[in-house]
């Protein structure tokens, strides 16, 4: 493996699902990504467009092709030479379908590295396996864990971090967390003060985050103290004024309902809230209605006794004329600033962080001088 960032140049692979949110991973490639040049996506839905007008309405210069010769001989023509397939599908599950294997069985026999976030292990399928050595290329499974002895339990030591802590939790899964993060680590940045993400998901890996877990991947016993860790890391290591968690799923999601180690073993100072107010049931299950924002407000304040500080919004399925009504609906519900952070600047996210973080700073230089004191 390559250690330096960017790896190489990458095709996406999106097949029926770019747009959708089962195309999540893509989605977050197009939009950033250290670890990769981003060359194209696959998609014959959609061929022939820019992933960037379909995604956010602004062309990005990353087109959509039916398939990979396609893709492969738009790249050769530009004189660019492809060297990853990156699976960009985030199906209910994690799974492979047939179609998807033969994508990634002609991708390897053009010489192309795999890439994949999927809970199906390429690495481990006979036949692709052997066809990757035959053909001298690797295939990486992002989602595989570690061996269990390089695991960490809970430990405790999350209270040496000085850094604010801020988890990104969602009233749904595939909702925008992670992008919503990212924007805070940079507004953060933008503002001064040192800022880092903590992924939790194969694309935050993809997108080449410093720190992170794979918190579906893990055995229950070590998410906690891998969550930790991760957190941990990033304070002992850079020691940034504000850490951003990831979230995953959402607390009252029935298939996917993440956020509840995150709260316990992240112990966030602060929480922002994504939201998809058009959004009636759970992502892939009609008929399990969203409960409402405040109860998921509550929920979150109850078992973790930090604020929401912000509900950060998600235009799907809205119309841009119709997302500054709804934000300002769900302020004047909340009390909390409202923001669609793909349509707005974060301003107002941060402004409203910026006092914790302050607050924070002076506590620990107050203790740390306190304790010289005692010292001496």
């Amino acid at each position: 493996m390559m250690s330096s960032f960017p790896e190489g140049n990458a095709i996406v692979y999106c097949e029926g699902a770019f747009g959708t949110p089962n195309g999540k991973t893509a989605h977050g490639l197009v939009r950033r990504t250290r670890r990769y040049n981003v060359l194209s996506v696959i998609d014959s839905k959609l061929s022939n467009c820019d992933s960037g007008q379909i995604l956010d309405g602004k062309a990005n210069g990353i087109s959509i092709y039916p398939d990979i010769q396609s893709a492969l001989n738009s790249a050769l023509n530009n004189g660019t030479r492809p060297s990853h397939f990156v699976i960009g599908l985030a199906p209910d599950g994690g799974r492979l379908g047939p179609e998807h294997r033969m994508a990634v069985i002609e991708a390897i026999r053009v010489g192309l590295n795999v890439d994949s976030g999927l809970h199906d292990f390429l690495s481990e399928d006979e036949e692709i396996a052997s066809l990757a050595t035959k053909n001298g290329v690797h295939i990486r499974d992002v989602r595989k864990p570690p061996p269990r002895n390089e695991l960490h339990f809970f430990s405790g030591k999350i209270e040496q971090v000085k850094s604010l802590k801020i988890a990104v939790l969602g009233t749904d899964s595939a909702v925008g967390k992670r992008t919503t993060a990212w924007i805070m680590v940079d507004a953060f940045q933008r503002a001064g003060y040192r800022a880092e993400l903590i992924g939790t998901g194969q694309t935050a890996w993809m997108q080449g985050v410093r720190y992170g877990i794979m918190l579906d991947s893990l055995v229950n016993d070590f998410v906690s103290g891998e969550i930790e860790h991760a957190v941990w890391s990033a304070w002992h290591e850079v020691h940034p004024d504000a850490i951003v968690i990831e979230g995953q799923g959402s607390l009252m999601n029935p298939a996917y309902p993440g956020g509840f180690e995150i709260l316990a073993a992240g112990r966030p100072d602060a929480v922002v809230l994504q939201h998809a107010p058009a959004r009636k049931d759970y992502d892939g299950f009609p008929g399990y209605p969203i409960q409402p924002l405040d109860i998921q407000i509550k929920v979150i304040e109850l078992i973790s006794g930090k604020p929401v500080v912000a509900v950060t919004v998600s235009h799907e399925k809205l119309s841009k004329d119709e997302v500054p009504k709804v934000c300002e609906a769900i302020s004047r519900q909340t009390g909390l600033p409202a923001v669609d952070l793909l349509l707005s600047p974060p301003d107002r996210v941060i402004a409203t962080l910026i006092p914790y973080l302050e607050r924070r700073k002076i506590h620990h230089l107050r203790r740390e001088k306190h304790e010289h004191i005692g010292f001496e």
